[in-house]
């Protein structure tokens, strides 16, 4: 049975995030997930210091506002004239040390630590159930990882057309009236929600994973964005199953091998993309030269 939550959890993350990676890829942010991810840490400091609680629902709504705002400060520097790469370097290390302070101020004083919060392990979620009227019906991580991909179909599945159109021509989907900046906080406000509501069961490795390598993987197979989404998908539940099967074997990191086996599906797409692989140019090149 723990075989079952651990893979289930990770199909759900995987999922979440891959299809939230093929429109940051589009827009080239890749790295803010990574960048969420560790700016969220301030707002979960915060939120326990002032509930005295360690309940998810307080931590996912500090590390919610504080995701928001690290798209925010990274929007204000890149307005200001800073690349993109710079400004996310700058913001995200920055709240992260600020997070790191408050916890180290109050270690002495409350349960809390930078393993607890921010480096979560898939193979204990079966540990942390839900319990509803005295009935334990599941593991905790994957209930909230269920209501994240559905609340991320759901939105998706609404504004489907206007953040195709923000992903590919954001000058265009203005003209046409299209609320850019709502859609774009939008995306990273789901963004920032699937990594909170992941990183403390799952582990940030597995979610900044999952965010970027499947999505990339995608890219390389399809020019659609319809198709770019399923294969993604596909790719981050087949990186689940075989890295939990790697793990298995080698006795070894969960997420740490769903991670590399999705690196092992883009290193094959890379090389074996009908029509971007890099053997099939080298042989369209050859050909095309005779």
């Amino acid at each position: 049975m723990a075989t079952f939550w651990i893979i289930l959890t990770a199909v759900l993350v995987s999922s979440a995030c891959a299809i939230l990676g093929c429109f940051l890829i589009l827009r080239r942010m890749a790295l803010v997930g990574d960048a969420i991810s560790h700016a969220v840490l301030p707002g979960i400091a915060i939120a326990f210091l002032w509930s005295g609680s360690r309940d998810s629902l307080w931590m996912l709504l500090g590390a919610t506002i504080f995701g928001l705002l690290t798209v925010f400060l990274i929007q204000s520097l890149q307005a200001g004239g800073l690349s993109s790469d710079a400004s996310i370097g700058i913001v995200f290390t920055a709240l992260f040390a600020v997070g790191v302070i408050l916890i180290s101020l109050n270690a002495q004083h409350i349960d809390l630590d930078l393993d607890c919060v921010l480096f979560g392990e898939i193979a204990y979620v079966q540990w942390d159930t839900l319990m509803i009227g005295g009935t334990d019906v599941g593991p905790r991580a994957v209930w909230m990882l269920g209501i994240t991909l559905l609340v991320i179909l759901v939105v998706i599945g609404l504004f489907y057309k206007q953040f195709k159109l923000c992903a590919f021509d954001p000058a265009l989907a203005a003209a046409c009236g299209i609320p850019v900046v709502l859609f774009h906080y939008l995306l990273m406000g789901l963004v920032s929600m699937t990594s909170v509501a992941s990183f403390e069961s799952v582990g940030s490795i597995l979610v900044v994973g999952m965010l970027i390598v499947p999505a990339a993987t995608a890219y390389l197979l399809t020019d659609r964005l319809g198709k770019m989404i399923l294969y993604s998908v596909l790719v981050g539940a087949a990186s689940s199953v075989g890295g939990y099967i790697m793990a298995y074997m080698l006795d070894a990191s969960i997420a740490g091998c769903m991670v590399a086996v999705a690196g092992i599906l883009f290193v094959l797409a890379l090389l074996l993309s009908p029509k971007h692989g890099i053997i099939f140019r080298y042989a369209r090149r050859k050909f095309a030269t005779r």
